[in-house]
């Protein structure tokens, strides 16, 4: 895609270096700024999917100055936002209709495509749409994110935008647990075409700490699915050499301190801890309520299972912590934070205060 399509849209970033690094940055942190600074191609924001990261991420875009629509399936998280003084609608189509941008976070790549091309979807209105940026933050696949991004490409806008004629779609799924989407520091890990990136980045900027450019559409699906890959083998690993501590007769909070200024330094042992009694503020001093369930890494596991398979990848460690955590499912953990595995998997205990 050419710079010219967007050219009037990165002129008005330019102008507000004050806000915004340069162009020419990958990556970029949190700012504060006002509505009246909002360039004008961003102010109508539609959001779709009020779960537990997309209502704190939608509710960040109302602080920072945006008009916003939204929808979900779940008429008690309308209300929520009507009461805001947020339109809320009753179909993806009339959010569409009412939005120069629209976001979508759903949970699977089954309904991120339903939102997009099932009745009365995003798509709904024959070949012509008024949004001229598509978003999707969901963790899906990156064939289904590339599939869309193919499909968006062949519509045109109702109204040029500039010099731009038709839509475009970016991948951007985040990094971040409920708390970081309530706080605004969300990574965004952004696929697609980089002028849209860098057009549309003080929305970035207001969910998020930072945002990062990976390549083409699907790149941000992709890089999602290896940072939580990652994710799942270190917990699983600190969780394995903790449990196993313990029953050498070493305690974990000492294992712990060891860890974090040694070597086995990792975010699930310095800021995550698997183990009940160790760390505060974290799901495991909580009986592993709130955080990232089990149930959503083991989806994610499955995607980068099949994402493996397609690329011909090796994926011993993807396919081990997949059969842990489907596992762990089964047993009725679905529901508990994916730190569970230490308890729940590797049968370690709690540790005590006194200990």
């Amino acid at each position: 895609m050419s710079i010219c399509r967007f050219r009037s849209l990165l002129s008005l970033s330019k102008c507000n270096s004050l806000f915004f690094p340069s162009p020419s940055s990958s990556s970029f942190s949190i700012r504060t700024f006002s509505s009246s600074h909002l360039p004008h191609q961003l102010q109508n924001v539609g959001f779709i999917g009020l779960g537990n990261m997309g209502s704190r991420m939608a509710n960040n875009l109302v602080k920072a100055g945006y008009k916003l629509t939204v929808y979900d399936l779940n008429s008690d998280a309308l209300k929520k936002f009507s009461q805001m003084g947020v339109s809320t609608k009753k179909t993806p189509y009339e959010v569409s209709e009412a939005s120069d941008v629209v976001i979508t976070m759903l949970p699977s790549s089954a309904h991120v495509i339903d939102v997009y091309t099932g009745p009365n979807g995003l798509l709904h209105g024959g070949k012509l749409l008024r949004p001229w940026l598509l978003i999707d933050s969901s963790t899906i696949d990156p064939q289904t994110s590339r599939n869309l991004s193919a499909t968006i490409s062949n519509y045109n806008l109702k109204e040029k935008k500039g010099d731009q004629e038709t839509p475009v779609k970016l991948d951007a799924p985040v990094s971040g647990s409920v708390i970081a989407a309530e706080a605004g520091t969300l990574t965004f890990m952004v696929g697609g075409p980089e002028e849209a990136f860098l057009a549309a980045k003080s929305l970035f900027l207001s969910m998020g700490k930072s945002a990062i450019y990976c390549g083409g559409a699907g790149s941000g699906s992709a890089a999602k699915l290896c940072n939580n890959l990652a994710l799942a083998v270190s917990m699983l690993g600190v969780s394995e050499a903790l449990a196993l501590g313990q029953s050498l007769g070493v305690a974990a909070s000492t294992l712990t301190k060891i860890f974090n200024c040694s070597s086995a330094r990792c975010w699930s042992s310095d800021a995550y801890n698997p183990v009940p009694g160790v760390m505060e503020g974290v799901p495991s001093s909580r009986d592993y309520n709130g955080g990232f369930a089990s149930k959503l890494m083991a989806k994610d596991l499955n995607l980068a299972l099949e994402s493996a398979k397609q690329a011909g990848c090796k994926y011993p460690l993807t396919s081990q912590a997949q059969k842990i955590y489907t596992e762990l499912c089964s047993d009725g953990h679905e529901a508990s934070d994916f730190s569970c595995a230490f308890r729940h998997y590797y049968s370690g205990l709690d540790e005590h205060k006194d200990q």
